[in-house]
């Protein structure tokens, strides 16, 4: 049997290439995951080893507060860790060296005033020399070290993308307003953060103090142990030494294992996601090997029958199926194996240009990704052959005696149907309680209602296609005639077949739909809700959400043609009995310049002293009514209880969020004493170009952030529009899967048909009308597929989107009429390329010999 498999496999090979491809793809995806994490990994685990190396005992500071628990009034960190500490380590028996180093966040722009690296993590750090003069964990490469306030040294790949050279000028913010420094060094550097993507800048060490911490302070202390120090015990005497919970003792091993942790987390969402899309493209892969494998032995009917003649049992026949299909889904994942080590490489650059910052490493292979990537097509081939093979099974012997020409017998669909209308009426209705809800979450249960109602679609989709095939018929007719009329006919010949082939191309139009819909929903809803809520021309923020210094906005409304500021200072608020507020505290005199705050009862002069005001979504969810006393523990700086009167409800509002309260209320809390936006109010006719005169009045700061209401707008959908692109490339594999599955169901129809195209080509029907009607069957079967796809999509959009009414107070489902006719164009299209050798081929066949064809 398993010679008759393989024999099997050789004489049909060009009718499995299609299905060899769909397994390829799908297995390309899943080993492609699985060497780029192990790579990302390995790559991160190098890197933290390199600045491991000689790390014995690595001392942290606990907490960035000082005595009292509160930090500094100037915003600087404090801690314990300091010059005195570092000597009592230093005198540690087996101890080799003592690095004190600190670190802070630096934004570094270039000669064109671009910020370098990304807009977060970028880092300031000393520079420690060793007795050599050198500092091993920052080797120079050019220039030398920084050794005055008015030095500092770049990191090679920062000072390349910057422009700069030793002796230039070099502009940077920490936090505040811009600095310069002189560029006297470039170095390299193994770490992760910065060959990422992230910025480095270095400083002298006394330098780095007075940036971030205060002098004779750092913020780690990395002991080396000399040759034969057990380190356990190391760590243990340094701990004796430390302040009580100021700071923290960790071995090189236990740091190590931390670190693995980390990047393991790190790296798990990413590789569940990717194997997620994977698993959707070998999902879309089991409707055409099954097709392919049911066409094929029906094809095959009388000679399995000839094999059971001969003896063959039932068993036997299962297995030969099987074999088949094992061997084909085998030689098709090392294919796809070696598919996914193109897509494991090309990934990393792939995913570090929309900023992930991956470092760079040697690709690697484990077994447990070749194991994988062939386990799983196997695997998945197998078990979409096992039902064609149990109806392989069933052919009895006598059937050797039949005709080839006798149409299949089919079964019927009663069974089917009915458990497919129970399936999709639960989906359904766990779709319509998630609506109900109104809550994020819910998502577990969306998720459930929209398995359940996609796969109640697939098991209904021969029913369906009946009438849906049927109008797309008439057209088909009217348009095109007896072609139209044949390819109508072709499709409704075998409704499981055309069902199988549209339910692939419905599930990725499902996806693509549905996160279309949503994603343009919330988009649409961000609009209303900026143009909705902020009166304002432009907030001003800062890159590292540091807070701005306060003095800002009072800079900012000096500047000519600003008519209102109004800085906004947010703290964290418990109430007991009740739950969390966000507490927004402002220029009340201002706000209302700069945001529409329509209030359901009260009013702005209520809302004084202790008196604040609370969203009306806030207020249903904590059931708080005007007049309530509640007893808040403000926990932003200090851990102070007040008693708050809720002096007002208000409709919900993007700017002022959960609750609003007078400056004076929140300022007492602030610590330190930032804002955490300013919004700044044009006078009519004073808008166009102002911002570039508010960032020189606020020292244009590389740190700052200037948006105007158009660039809001455009950061968020940016980010929306970022992430449907790359859904939009992941669920692609799925698609271009389901389009090989309408080639091959096509190409193995056309082989079916042999004799009956040979007929009609005999009673006068041309060449070209051959070309046409299978190109019409395939566009009826596309279209099929795409009218269940975005209807299906479109509805779990509806009811999922009702999810998001909570944080997105105008969020109304808005369908992108544009991007659902860009898909049914697609699917159009589809249909025709898919048909483009089918139907060429069937063209192609001699009119005699088709006609003797047995």
């Amino acid at each position: 049997m398993l010679r008759t498999a393989l024999r099997n496999i050789v004489a049909h090979k060009a009718r499995l290439m299609m299905t060899a491809l769909a397994v390829v793809l799908g297995t390309a995806f899943v080993s492609g995951t699985l060497i780029f994490s192990d790579t990302v990994g390995a790559a991160y685990r190098n890197a933290m080893s390199k600045n491991l190396k000689d790390v014995a005992v690595s001392v942290h500071a606990q907490s960035p507060r000082d005595a009292d628990g509160a930090e500094p009034e100037d915003g600087r960190r404090s801690t314990a860790l300091d010059d005195r500490l570092a000597d009592r380590i230093r005198a540690l028996p087996g101890v080799a060296s003592v690095r004190p180093s600190l670190s802070g966040s630096a934004v570094v722009v270039g000669k064109d005033n671009q910020p370098l690296g990304r807009e977060w993590g970028n880092l300031g750090v000393n520079y420690v020399a060793d007795q050599d003069g050198k500092d091993g964990r920052y080797p120079l490469k050019e220039g030398r070290a920084p050794a005055s306030a008015g030095e500092m040294a770049l990191d090679a790949q920062s000072a390349q993308r910057g422009g700069y050279a030793l002796g230039d000028t070099v502009r940077f913010a920490t936090d505040g307003p811009a600095l310069t420094k002189k560029l006297v060094g470039i170095v390299g550097t193994d770490d992760p953060q910065v060959t990422s993507g992230a910025s480095l800048a270095l400083f002298d060490t006394a330098t780095a103090q007075k940036l971030f911490l205060h002098p004779g302070q750092y913020d780690e202390l990395v002991v080396a142990a000399k040759p034969g120090t057990d380190n356990q015990a190391l760590t243990d005497q340094v701990r004796r030494l430390l302040p009580k919970d100021r700071a923290e003792a960790t071995s090189g091993t236990e740091l190590a294992a931390q670190e693995a942790k980390m990047i393991t987390e790190q790296t798990r969402s990413l590789t569940k996601m990717l194997l997620t899309f994977a698993g959707i493209s070998l999902f879309v892969g089991v409707f055409i090997i099954a097709n392919t494998f049911t066409m094929l032995i029906a094809q095959r009917s009388r000679e399995i029958a000839l094999m059971r003649a001969v003896g063959a049992s039932r068993r036997q026949v299962v297995r030969a199926v099987l074999a088949e299909a094992g061997l084909l889904g085998l030689a098709s994942s090392a294919v796809g194996f070696a598919l996914g080590l193109g897509i494991a490489v090309g990934l990393r650059p792939l995913l570090n240009a929309t900023g992930a910052g991956f470092p760079d490493g040697p690709l690697v292979i484990s077994p447990a990704a070749v194991l994988a990537a062939l386990g799983v097509g196997v695997l998945v081939t197998v078990l979409a052959a096992w039902l064609p093979s149990r109806k392989a099974a069933k052919i009895a012997p006598v059937e050797a005696l039949s005709t080839v020409e006798a149409p299949p017998t089919q079964r019927g669909l009663v069974l089917r149907n009915s458990l497919g209308a129970v399936v999709t009426a639960l989906g359904v209705a766990v779709m319509l309680y998630v609506y109900a809800q109104k809550n994020a979450d819910a998502l577990p249960m969306a998720m459930l209602g929209g398995a359940l109602t996609l796969a109640g679609m697939i098991i209904l989709a021969p029913l369906l296609s009946r009438p849906l095939v049927a109008l797309a018929g008439k057209v088909t007719t009217r348009l095109f005639g007896v072609t139209g009329k044949l390819a109508k006919e072709n499709a409704l010949r075998n409704p499981r077949r055309t069902a199988a082939t549209a339910s692939a191309l419905m599930i990725g139009l499902v996806l693509i739909t549905g996160m279309t819909v949503g994603g343009h929903s919330v988009q649409r809803a961000m609009d209303e809700m900026v143009a909705k809520d902020l009166k304002a021309d432009y907030k001003v923020t800062t890159s590292h959400f540091d807070g701005l210094d306060p003095e800002l906005s009072k800079k900012a409304a000096q500047v000519p043609g600003v008519e209102a500021v109004a800085p906004l200072r947010r703290v964290g608020v418990t109430t007991t009995g009740t739950g969390f507020l966000s507490l927004t505290g402002t220029d009340l005199s201002q706000l209302p310049k700069v945001t529409d705050v329509r209030f359901d009862s009260g009013s702005y002069d209520a809302v004084r002293g202790n008196g604040i005001a609370v969203s009306r979504t806030k207020a249903k969810e904590l059931g708080l009514k005007p007049g309530n006393t509640l007893a808040a523990e403000f926990f932003s700086g200090t851990a102070k209880k007040q008693k708050l009167t809720v002096a007002g409800i208000y409709e919900d509002n993007q700017v002022v969020g959960d609750a609003l309260g007078a400056a004076s209320l929140v300022d007492p809390h602030k610590k330190p004493f930032k804002d955490d936006a300013v919004l700044v109010k044009a006078a009519d006719g004073k808008s166009t170009g102002l911002d570039k005169e508010i960032r020189d009045a606020l020292g244009n700061s590389p740190l700052l952030k200037v948006q105007d209401r158009d660039a809001l707008r455009n950061q968020d959908a940016g980010a929306i529009n970022t992430m449907l692109n790359m859904m939009y490339g992941l669920l692609g594999m799925a698609v271009v899967i389901a389009v090989l599955g309408v080639v091959n169901t096509l190409a193995m129809s056309v082989f079916e048909r042999t004799r009956e195209i040979g007929m009609l080509r005999a009673i006068g029907l041309a060449r070209s009308g051959i070309k046409q009607m299978v190109r019409l069957e395939s566009v009826v079967i596309s279209l099929f597929g795409a009218v269940l796809g975005i209807g299906v999509g479109v509805f779990l959009a509806w009811a999922g989107g009702s999810m998001t009414a909570r944080s997105l107070p105008t969020y109304e489902m808005v369908l992108p009429w544009g991007r659902l006719a860009l898909f049914f164009g697609i699917a159009l299209v589809v249909g025709v390329l898919a048909a483009a050798w089918p139907a060429r081929r069937a063209a192609r066949l001699n009119m005699l010999e088709s006609i003797s064809a047995q």
